[in-house]
C-alpha cells in the first residue's frame, strides 16, 4: 500500500493531479470555516454540541453532514454543494421527459455543455431561494427550524440589522456555493475524477476528530457522569464497523459475469475471434447515486417547506416537514422508495441492453444458450432486473443502519452515521472510485496499483535498473512524507489531548 503511494508520486501527471486535488479540497475546506459577516455561529455550535445530532434535528444534522459542518459554523459554504446536485437531479429527470432536453443529451460534446449550463442556471436560482429561505427563518424563527433551540438560552444567531444581512448574507452564501461548484468541476477535469463526490466525502471526513471524541466520550466516562458502555460494546461496535464496511466493498465490487463468445472471422489472410470472454453486470450498478438522489430529494422539500414554515410562522407546513425527518415512518417508507425508484431509473439511463446486444452481434459475440439480437437484450434486461432489486435493498439496509443506533440505541449520531447510512456509502463507494482511477494512471505508467497483489515495482526492459530506481525513488518520497505525517499526527494528537481536556 504505501509503495503504491510512493508510485503515485512517481509519475509527473499523476502527481500533479494529485496535488491540484488536494489543493483544491483545502480551499473547499477554508470555504466551510468562514463564517457570514453578521451572524454568531457559537450559538449554533454550542447547540449542536448539546444535542450530540450534529446540528439540532435530523433533517439539520443530515444537511450539516453534507456542507462539512459549515451549517452549524454559519460559514460562507453554509448551503453546500446539494443546490447544484439538486439541479443536476432535476436535469436529469427532465431528459428523460423532456423531447428538446433529451435530444440536447444525444449531441455529443455540444449538447452537454448546454445542459451543464442550464444546470449552473438553476443551481444559481436554487441558491438564492434557499438562501433567502434560510435567513429568513434564522432571523424570525429559529426555533422551528432548528427544533429545540431557544434564542433566549443560547442567544441570537444574526447580530447585524435583519434586512441588510438578508441581501449581503444570500449574495455570500450563492457565491461560496457557485465556488464549490467550479471546485467540484475542475478537480473532475483537471484534477484525478470525481470533483462534487470528493467535496462531499472530504465534509464527511471532516467529522472523523469529533466522532473519535464523541466514542471516547461514550466508552470512557468519568467517574460521577455515568456508566460507561465497557470494553464488550465498543468491541461489538468495532465488530459491526468492520462487518458493514466489508459488505459496502463486496456489493460496491460484486458482479455478474455472462459468458460471451466470439465466432471465428477471416479478415484478410488472418483469423479473428473465436476467443471467450465476459460481459460483467454489477450488482449495484448505479453505485451512491441512489441514496444521494433519494436524500436530496427527501431533503429539499423538507428543507423548503421547513423554511417557508418558520420564516412565515404557517404551523401546518412545519409539521409537514417534521413527518419527512428521519424518525418518522414517512420518511423511511419514501426513502425506501426513492431508493429502489432512482437505482432502477440509473439502471435504464445508464444500461442500454439494446446497444449491447447490438454491438455483440456486430462483432460476432454471443450468450452462450441466447440467441443474437433482441432475446439477448431481454435476457440481459432480466439479469440487470434482478441484480438492481437486489442492490436496492441492500442500499436501503445500508442506509437506515444510522438511524436504528440513534433513534433505538441512542448512540451519538455523529458515530452513528460512520455505521452505515449515505455517509458511509458516499465515503466507501467515492475512495474505492478514486483508487480506481488513479491505478489506471499506475497500469498506464507499468506500475502496480493499490488492487493488485504482488511485488510493486516498474516494468522496464532492465528490471534491475528498474528496481535500484524505484527503490531509490521511493525512499526519497518517504524521507518527505514521514516527516509530514509525523508532523500531522503530532498536531492530532495535541488537538485531541485539548479537546478531550475540556
Amino acid at each position: 500500500m504505501f509503495s503504491a503511494f510512493a508510485n503515485s508520486l512517481k509519475i509527473p501527471e499523476l502527481r500533479s493531479r494529485i496535488f491540484y486535488t488536494l489543493a483544491l479540497l483545502f480551499v473547499a475546506r477554508v470555504g466551510a470555516h468562514i463564517p457570514l459577516p453578521g451572524i454568531d455561529s457559537h450559538p449554533l455550535q454550542e447547540f449542536a454540541r448539546q444535542q450530540g445530532s450534529g446540528a439540532g434535528g435530523a433533517l439539520l444534522g443530515l444537511y450539516n453532514m453534507f456542507t462539512g459542518g459549515a451549517l452549524t459554523r454559519g460559514a460562507v459554504c453554509a448551503l453546500g454543494i446539494m443546490p447544484y446536485i439538486s439541479a443536476q437531479i432535476i436535469f436529469q429527470l427532465m431528459t428523460a421527459v423532456v423531447p428538446s432536453l433529451s435530444r440536447l443529451q444525444q449531441e455529443g460534446d455540444v449538447g452537454r455543455q448546454k445542459l451543464t449550463q442550464y444546470t449552473r442556471y438553476a443551481t444559481l436560482l436554487i441558491c438564492v431561494v434557499q438562501g433567502g429561505l434560510l435567513i429568513l427563518a434564522l432571523e424570525t424563527h429559529p426555533g422551528t427550524l432548528i427544533p429545540g433551540y431557544d434564542a433566549n438560552t443560547f442567544g441570537s444567531i444574526v447580530v447585524v440589522s435583519k434586512a441588510s444581512f438578508l441581501v449581503t448574507g444570500v449574495i455570500f452564501m450563492t457565491a461560496g456555493t457557485m465556488l464549490l461548484m467550479w471546485l467540484g468541476e475542475q478537480i473532475t477535469q483537471r484534477g484525478i475524477g470525481n470533483g462534487v463526490s470528493l467535496l462531499i466525502t472530504v465534509g464527511i471526513l471532516a467529522q472523523i476528530p469529533g466522532t473519535i471524541a464523541a466514542v471516547y466520550r461514550m466508552f470512557v466516562k468519568p467517574i460521577g457522569t455515568g456508566p460507561s458502555l465497557g470494553l464488550p460494546m465498543a468491541m461489538m461496535m468495532i465488530i459491526l464497523f468492520v462487518a458493514v464496511t466489508m459488505g459496502i466493498i463486496l456489493v460496491v465490487q460484486g458482479q455478474r459475469k455472462i459468458p460471451v463468445q466470439y465466432a471465428k472471422r477471416i479478415v484478410g489472410n488472418k483469423v479473428m475471434g473465436g476467443q471467450s470472454s465476459f460481459l460483467p453486470l454489477k450488482v449495484n450498478y448505479s453505485g451512491v447515486m441512489p441514496v444521494i438522489f433519494a436524500a436530496a430529494i427527501l431533503l429539499f422539500p423538507a428543507q423548503i417547506f421547513s423554511q417557508i414554515g418558520a420564516a412565515f410562522n404557517l404551523k401546518f407546513l412545519t409539521e409537514f416537514s417534521q413527518n419527512l425527518m428521519r424518525g418518522h415512518w414517512v420518511y423511511y417508507t419514501g426513502y425506501s422508495l426513492l431508493i429502489l425508484f432512482f437505482s432502477y431509473f440509473w439502471v435504464s439511463v445508464m444500461f442500454k441492453p439494446i446497444q449491447i446486444a447490438d454491438d455483440l452481434k456486430k462483432y460476432g459475440g454471443y450468450v452462450p444458450g441466447v440467441r443474437p439480437g433482441e432475446p439477448t437484450a431481454q435476457f440481459l434486461d432480466f439479469i440487470m432486473t434482478r441484480l438492481t432489486l437486489a442492490g436496492a435493498i441492500f442500499l436501503t439496509i445500508i442506509a437506515i443502519i444510522p438511524d436504528v443506533l440513534y433513534w433505538q440505541l441512542n448512540v451519538d449520531y455523529r458515530i452513528a452515521y460512520f455505521f452505515g447510512g449515505t455517509g458511509m456509502l458516499i465515503t466507501v463507494g467515492v475512495i474505492l472510485d478514486t483508487m480506481r482511477q488513479i491505478e489506471t494512471f499506475l497500469l498506464q505508467r507499468h506500475y502496480d496499483g493499490f488492487l493488485r497483489k504482488g511485488r510493486l515495482r516498474a516494468r522496464s526492459a532492465n528490471p534491475q535498473q528498474a528496481m535500484v530506481g524505484d527503490a531509490l525513488a521511493t525512499e526519497a518520497v518517504m524521507r518527505i512524507v514521514w516527516p509530514v505525517l509525523g508532523m500531522f499526527s503530532l498536531g492530532l494528537a495535541v488537538w485531541l489531548y485539548r479537546l478531550l481536556g475540556k
